[in-house]
């Protein structure tokens, strides 16, 4: 009964390693079959052998992730370099009296894409430091299953960063090339392209982040309803790209009055020049929007707090229509009367938003931990509990919070290399605040959770405590 071959069955999970030798016992004599032993071992490694060519073949066709990192890197250095190469070349074609004002044009066409183009970047750090800090950005924002994290984020922000350069590279080539319908065509593709991408209604790009953010912003035009962190907290990001809105109310007034590629857009008279009534208004508009969002807060919570904080989003139109009124006063008037008020209105928006930053929006009562990575991090060692961190974030908000006030002046607006910088800067300074003034909702939100289970705990104990003395009674 014990004379026969005994072999492990072929889902055993003692079955030897691909590449070694089986072995057979006969039970009655304890000696190996040479001939069995030979048949089955051939069999067995050929069986290896071809079921081992197809992955090993295939992973030797495929080159590894560095490899395609690298080349990718190498591509988007290219693609860089070749579009510096051209622009540059194509603006030394234009002679220098025509050069400033095209360079103008091209820079009010396709700055507002930078900007935003810089804003998402920035946005994918923040949620990156989120994320290896513990913050819970999703259940801050209310955000569902299928929120876009970093990484996707990076994703929109490159391929925006390839696409808009590309498009500004052939709009200076066209142009200087004598093909100017051509030219005017590129901005007027590209804008129509943003804007088919943010409605589209199937299932890709990111639909529902896509409608998520198209919601919140009709939220905020319109506050009709109770005010959400996500609410406010967008609106507080557009009141620092309030320059992008000015340049796109420009951008398409000349695409609608067919002004694209032309200098008639610089006269005086022009609908969409320099002293349009426009640019003011659509410079104050997200500073109005918030500042309804704060009357709304106040109608639904009571809390005086809110009345000052719209106090604040008030405090930036005298800077803005002030600024205005150069184009529509005598220069002497502007000089002698309406630039000193300017400048105070600027101060005082500066210094009461900067107080509001650091006492409101952070609450510094205590050190920050935002920098505080769940695992060793060479940021977290570089920026977690060093001192330097919060007098650079609060220096550079004051200073910032003032270079502010020279971008929003109407009258400052041709000097778009120097309002390029501050708007940028500004949009950093944006990027360092939300650090802050995510990390103080989320500690508001835990100090909430831990006092609801506080309150719990002692009501159960309470409940035990009724029960215990019935029962002794």
């Amino acid at each position: 009964m014990f004379g026969g071959l005994v072999t492990a069955p072929s889902n055993s999970p003692h079955l030897r390693k691909s590449g070694s030798r089986p072995v057979v016992f006969d039970l009655a004599t304890g000696e190996v079959e040479n001939g069995v032993e030979e048949d089955f071992s051939h069999s067995m490694e050929t069986n290896d052998l071809k079921s081992a060519s197809t992955p090993m073949s295939t992973a030797a066709m495929m080159p590894s992730p560095i490899l395609l990192w690298r080349f990718k890197v190498l591509l988007f250095f290219v693609w860089g370099f070749s579009c510096c190469k051209i622009g540059w070349d194509s603006v030394m074609r234009m002679s220098v009296d025509l050069r400033d004002l095209f360079l103008y044009e091209a820079f009010l066409y396709y700055n507002p894409l930078l900007l935003v183009t810089l804003m998402v970047w920035l946005w994918g750090i923040n949620l990156w430091v989120f994320s290896q800090a513990n913050v819970s950005y999703a259940k801050i924002f209310d955000l569902d299953q299928s929120h876009l994290t970093h990484r996707e984020i990076w994703k929109c922000a490159t391929w925006m960063t390839i696409i808009v350069p590309t498009s500004m590279t052939a709009y200076l080539y066209l142009y200087s090339h004598g093909e100017v319908p051509l030219a005017a065509s590129q901005p007027v593709l590209l804008y129509c392209a943003v804007v088919m991408i943010l409605i589209f209604p199937f299932d890709i790009f990111y639909l529902s982040s896509r409608y998520y953010l198209l919601r919140t912003l009709w939220r905020i035009v319109l506050p009709l309803q109770a005010i959400s962190f996500s609410d406010f907290f967008v609106a507080d990001i557009l009141t620092s790209m309030a320059k992008v809105f000015s340049d796109l109310e420009r951008s398409v007034c000349r695409m609608v009055h067919r002004q694209v590629a032309t200098i008639a857009w610089f006269e005086a008279d022009s609908v969409c020049g320099s002293h349009s009534l426009a640019i003011p208004f659509v410079l104050v508009l997200p500073y109005l929007f918030r500042f309804f969002q704060c009357l709304r807060q106040y109608k639904d919570t009571g809390e005086k707090t809110t009345l000052l904080n719209a106090l604040k989003y008030s405090t930036a139109v005298p800077v803005i229509f002030l600024s205005a009124l150069k184009y529509h006063v005598f220069p002497d008037k502007w000089t002698n009367f309406y630039r000193p008020l300017w400048l105070i209105s600027g101060i005082l928006n500066s210094l009461y938003s900067f107080y509001w930053d650091v006492t409101r929006d952070w609450d510094w009562s205590s050190f920050t931990r935002i920098f505080k990575f769940s695992k060793p991090h060479i940021f977290s060692h570089l920026l977690y509990g060093r001192k330097w961190v919060y007098f650079w974030v609060m220096g550079s908000n004051l200073i910032l919070r003032w270079a502010w006030t020279y971008k929003l002046s109407a009258h400052l607006r041709h000097n778009y290399l120097t309002v390029f910088a501050v708007a940028a800067l500004e949009i950093f300074r944006r990027f360092q605040w939300v650090f802050f003034r995510v990390e103080n909702e989320w500690n508001k939100m835990n100090s909430k959770t831990n006092i609801q289970l506080s309150e719990k705990d002692l009501t159960e104990e309470e409940e035990k405590l009724l029960v215990s003395n019935e029962h002794n009674v």
